[in-house]
């Protein structure tokens, strides 16, 4: 079968009006799926198709992809696993056990801020992984959801960003090549390294949701009302909220008579998950996040099976897409999202924002005005990694022709902006995968994640900022 194709174009500033009518929506109405719908069916009018023609399209292009299958998939497969945990009956043994020695609520907190942390080779598979741990303890010591999805999304993409053991290192070290004296990946890794100093955001995010989490800092904004909430009314989710994970996990009972083992239904299956996961990092320099999670699954099924945690195999199948259905409004938005993407790109979304900002590029503001551009293409489009790519032909040249083509601070610093940038306006927006995920990982309403989120990044970007500008001036 052909695959339908929608056809590119460069309207300029109306090309923003999808994500931006989206984007208001989403915060007016809470609902995240109907919003960026209603800004796909914009875009694809826009791009001169009728709606449904339009959309037919948009979602061959958008969907039909190795890439949203993967992700699909990786979702699909947590929810099983996670759905035979509450087969088993070892979330429940594991609050229990771990409350013993996390009683309190920051301890709790930050104890989804280090798991995080600590999972930093993939930002895909630190939320995923880390949330179905950290939520029953989360829950018990009446820490909102909202603050549970912050402290995952801060320990994801920021920390994949400080640490050179990361697919993204060499993803970035990729880009740098060819530029100036960067003649290889192995040069561009180099500088990578030496920009990490730089990428302040990315420092500042991290940094940041740490000391909210353990209480050294205040709550401000939404999310302190969510705390309140919480800890006030013991509700971690506010009335009518919509987390991204369904009701169908919670009817979810252990069979009677069964004891949960923690080390057989548990441990084992986690430390699979990150054998398989960082292992594959180590030895083949490629995460492989959904290989981890069925082969989590597959022994799960075999254990559960022998350990008659099922009554039958229908038993069984009726438990996994438990799982599965619990999961779909995760995928709605996932899916959601990806289409806008898909369609802002095409209406020339990017070029837009890359022609708004060129002209301001100097030498003095280049850091500040690249951490601006990369947020604010982050930010429209959900993708780090793509503005990563848009935007490095852009600025590295300038700073070489700056730097006499040596890899000097005015480099580096560049470098740093340009990273934490894009991590900053991923970290905002409402239509990045990773945003969803996070949401998804903490069961929380994706909307009140992004409301309670935003100041928090608000704050370390405008920090950022005054930072970048402090480097030029001694640099300058």
């Amino acid at each position: 079968m052909t695959a339908s194709v929608i056809v590119e174009a460069d309207l300029g500033l109306v090309s923003l009006l999808p994500v931006a009518l989206a984007l208001v929506l989403a915060f007016v109405t809470k609902d995240a799926v109907l919003s960026l719908l209603v800004g796909c069916v914009v875009g694809v009018v826009l791009a001169g198709y009728d709606p449904a023609t339009g959309l037919a399209r948009l979602f061959r292009d958008a969907l039909g992809n190795d890439d949203f299958i993967w992700v699909m998939m990786i979702e699909v497969a947590v929810g099983v696993l996670i759905a035979f945990y509450m087969r088993a009956g070892v979330i429940a043994a594991f609050a229990a056990w771990a409350s013993k020695k996390i009683r309190t609520r920051r301890a709790a907190s930050g104890f989804g801020w280090l798991l995080g942390v600590c999972v930093f080779f993939s930002d895909y598979f630190s939320p995923l992984f880390s949330g179905p741990i950290a939520k029953p303890l989360t829950d018990k010591h009446k820490v909102s959801r909202e603050m549970l999805a912050y402290v995952l999304d801060s320990g994801s993409a920021p920390v994949c960003t400080l640490i050179p053991l990361s697919g993204w290192a060499v993803y970035i070290a990729g880009l740098l090549e060819g530029y100036g004296p960067i003649a290889s990946a192995e040069d561009g890794m180099a500088v990578f390294i030496r920009s990490i100093p730089y990428n302040f955001y990315g420092w500042l995010a991290v940094v940041m949701a740490g000391l909210i989490a353990f209480g050294v800092l205040p709550h401000f904004g939404p999310m302190r009302r969510a705390e309140q909430r919480a800890r006030s009314d013991g509700k971690v989710l506010r009335d009518g909220a919509r987390p991204l994970a369904g009701e169908e996990l919670e009817t979810i009972r252990p069979l009677e008579g069964k004891t949960p083992s923690l080390v057989v239904y548990f441990l084992m299956p986690n430390l699979l998950i990150v054998g398989i996961a960082a292992g594959s990092f180590l030895f083949f320099q490629t995460t492989k996040i959904l290989e981890a999670f069925l082969a989590a699954v597959m022994y799960m099924a075999v254990v559960m099976a022998l350990g008659r945690h099922f009554r039958s195999v229908r038993d069984a199948m009726t438990v996994a897409t438990s799982g599965i259905k619990a999961i779909l409004p995760a995928i709605l938005i996932l899916a959601a999202a990806y289409s806008i993407n898909t369609i802002s790109k095409s209406l020339g979304a990017q070029q837009c924002i890359l022609s708004l900002t060129e002209a301001w590029m100097s030498s003095d503001v280049l850091p500040v005005m690249t951490f601006a551009t990369a947020g604010t293409i982050a930010f429209f489009t959900g993708t780090s990694w793509g503005t990563y790519a848009i935007l490095t032909p852009m600025v590295l040249p300038l700073a070489m022709a700056l730097s006499g083509d040596t890899v000097s601070p005015v480099v580096l610093t560049t470098v740093g902006a340009l990273v934490g940038g894009a991590v900053f306006g991923d970290h905002c927006s409402p239509v990045s995968d990773t945003t969803c995920l996070a949401s998804f990982g903490a069961g929380s309403d994706h909307m009140d994640h992004v409301n309670t989120q935003l100041p928090y990044a608000l704050t370390a970007a405008l920090i950022a900022c005054v930072l970048y500008a402090v480097v030029v001036m001694m640099t300058g």
